[in-house]
């Protein structure tokens, strides 16, 4: 959801929201670092399903 809403922003800010003179530049690296550090969706799933079901990571 929070980058559906930072790609309508820089759509409004058109060229300008890339530059660093407005805040929705910044705004626009930090939701898109979120989902990278946050892990790909099918990690998360994952992540989430083990949480749900009562099973730990597994051993490597």
């Amino acid at each position: 959801m929070q980058c559906r809403n930072i790609d309508s922003c820089l759509q409004l800010f058109g060229g300008y929201g890339y530059t660093r003179e407005y805040p929705i530049s910044r705004f626009y690296v930090d939701a898109r670092i979120q989902t990278i550090y946050a892990g790909t969706s099918e990690i998360m799933k994952e992540v989430i399903a083990r949480s749900l079901l009562g099973r730990g990571a597994s051993p490597a």
